[in-house]
């Protein structure tokens, strides 16, 4: 299975395993519960299938890690559109709609990414990339967010292996030098990019990096 869909697949299992107490608690999302994460993931997938069929003719103009444009601003939760995603998520109601809603669109996703020509180019957000670089750059996407699904929930599926290896590997490249190697995948994609803040000993750990910390994403 390739990084997108495995990462993709545990996402949506992880999702399908929350209790309804689990919509309401808080997701490492600042600003966010749980549920409004959910009602994001159903835009990401919403934004995967759009992106997926409407090929274009011109050159790619960035690959699966430039396509991140980093800020040093960390989000407040303020954003208009973070809070259009709050007053959509909490229309929802009951919780298992969103659940419903995010297993169906998701599932399509999945499925396009897998029979997409990877070789085509697509554009999305004024950005012209190939399929397979674009799907590349969703495997940080969906790996971040699973780490903010299980933020507060401490007995939930961790996202998979090799999706977290290759999201720390795009995270460093992005930053222009590796986290300490002594520092678990898990741990360098939360303090890398502002989810978790390092402790004396990391900070210490981090030299030069540090300064350039955190890597807000966007």
């Amino acid at each position: 299975m390739d990084l997108f869909s495995q990462s993709w697949t545990a996402l949506l299992e992880a999702v399908a395993e929350l209790s309804d107490a689990d919509f309401a608690r808080p997701s490492g999302c600042t600003g966010w519960l749980v549920r409004d994460l959910v009602c994001h993931l159903i835009i990401d997938a919403q934004d995967v299938l759009i992106t997926l069929v409407t090929p274009v003719d011109v050159p790619p103009t960035r690959n699966a890690v430039t396509y991140w444009q980093v800020s040093d601003t960390p989000p407040t939760g303020d954003d208009p559109l973070d809070a259009l995603i709050v007053r959509l998520a909490s229309a929802y109601g009951d919780p298992r709609l969103l659940e419903f809603h995010l297993d169906d669109v998701g599932s399509a996703a999945g499925r396009a990414a897998r029979l997409c020509d990877r070789t085509m180019h697509v554009s999305t957000r004024d950005q012209v990339l190939t399929a397979d670089d674009y799907l590349t750059a969703y495997v940080l996407e969906w790996t971040l967010h699973h780490l903010d699904l299980i933020a507060h929930l401490p007995e939930a599926h961790r996202p998979p292996t090799e999706p977290l290896a290759h999201a720390r590997t795009m995270l460093e490249t992005i930053a222009g030098q590796p986290f300490p190697a002594s520092w678990s995948d898990e741990d360098a994609l939360l303090i890398g990019t502002g989810r978790r803040a390092p402790s004396e000993t990391e900070l210490s750990e981090l030299g030069t990096l540090a300064a350039q910390l955190p890597l807000v994403l966007g």
